[in-house]
């Protein structure tokens, strides 16, 4: 075990520990997660364990789009070089950049395109994410560029994949016909049991984590049928980001949004059947349902509720652009093309991006503008925008 491992498994879960007991007893879900990712050089996020790669042999945890094919990248740019286009604008911000993946194969694509960007901006919260991504970027120099916040005023086109689902969410737990946020506590022995000296005891104390569920009137932001017992999720915090980039763009006077990952319209989301929620972890390729054990040593996420998020922006004052599914996005922005002039290796790899059996249907993307963008390639055909 390194020195960074020891330090995740037992001084992350002491700092969760004590901040329960400093709130009462008691954390919110959404605090809890959020320590788990983002905690400073402790996070999921906030350390320096490798995250994206195609095999668990590699050590990583999970793949995305850009990683899993360059041809990803290159079918976007189809759609960003039009938004760019109706703007008028000629910069990028990128939230979430994971490996840089994205950012690379924008940039290369943009030029091919004969739409080079003045600048690509990066906001990403994760140091050692960061410096990942300015070795894989340093040969387009002064093009790029890091921020650590969200500014107040933005210009261009905003990209987020898989950056909503990593949002911290709040549990809500209907049991016995009542509601309850479910939040976490430490289990009766955490206070009790004197401060493990070795390695392997420190990791079964970060299992200290229990679930405590509380009454509360809060509820989804739909009725869901039946009286039986179910958890599911609300996404505060996701919905006011897109919201506030909304206001940034609106400031800024001209800009597109596109946001792409795993998830379902309210209808869907808040389905009866949908009785344990979509809260699960990714860890060495494989997806589990605790998040309270390992803190920090797996990603944490819950799908996206696409509803609340055409909501958020659109009474921001955005124009809806379209929501489909990532398959048939990818498809009108050409991909179909790029891979019959490419080889048989990046075929296949690409044909997981659109195929319904993988990320082609599970995946979904969402466009705004600011008003009077016009339509939007990438929505052109099996826009789901009345299904929202």
């Amino acid at each position: 075990m390194t020195n960074e491992q020891t330090s995740v498994t037992s001084a992350l879960p002491a700092l969760i520990a004590r901040e329960i007991t400093q709130a009462g007893g008691w954390l919110p879900f959404d605090r809890f997660m959020h320590l788990a990712l983002y905690a400073p050089g402790l996070g999921y996020y906030a350390h320096g364990s490798r995250k994206f790669g195609a095999l668990p042999a590699s050590g990583s945890d999970f793949v995305t789009a850009p990683e899993l094919s360059p041809l990803f990248a290159h079918a976007l740019a189809a759609q960003v070089a039009e938004s760019l286009t109706a703007t008028g604008t000629d910069e990028v911000w990128e939230f979430g950049a994971g490996s840089g993946a994205l950012a690379a194969g924008l940039i290369e694509a943009l030029d091919t395109l004969g739409q080079p960007l003045a600048r690509y901006t990066i906001v990403d919260v994760s140091g050692a994410l960061r410096a990942r991504q300015q070795a894989r970027l340093a040969a387009h120099g002064d093009r790029v560029a890091w921020a650590d916040a969200l500014p107040a005023t933005l210009r261009g086109v905003v990209l987020g994949n898989e950056v909503l689902d990593a949002m911290p969410v709040q549990l809500l737990a209907r049991v016995g016909c009542a509601w309850h946020e479910r939040g976490v506590a430490l289990q009766s022995n955490w206070l009790s049991t004197p401060t493990p000296q070795t390695p392997e005891a420190m990791e079964d104390k970060a299992a200290s984590f229990t679930w405590q569920d509380r009454p509360t009137p809060l509820r989804p932001p739909v009725e869901i049928e039946g009286t039986h017992d179910i958890v599911t999720e609300v996404h505060p915090q996701a919905h006011a980001f897109v919201a506030t980039v909304a206001e940034a763009l609106l400031r800024g006077g001209a800009g597109a949004a596109y946001f792409i990952d795993y998830g379902f319209p309210e209808a869907e989301y808040y389905h009866p059947q949908r009785s344990t929620g979509t809260l699960v972890c990714h860890r060495a390729h494989r997806m589990d349902d605790a998040p309270l054990a390992d803190v920090g040593e797996k990603d944490i996420t819950a799908h996206v509720n696409f509803t609340g998020v055409a909501l958020a922006a659109q009474d921001a004052g955005l124009d809806l652009l379209g929501y489909t599914s990532q398959g048939r996005f990818l498809l009108n922005c050409g991909i179909a093309e790029l891979m019959q002039a490419s080889d048989l290796p990046t075929r296949a790899n690409a044909m997981k991006l659109v195929a319904e059996h993988e990320m082609g249907e599970l995946f979904k993307v969402i466009g705004f503008a600011t008003p009077g963008h016009g339509l939007a390639r990438g929505f052109a055909a099996g826009d789901r925008l009345h299904r929202l």
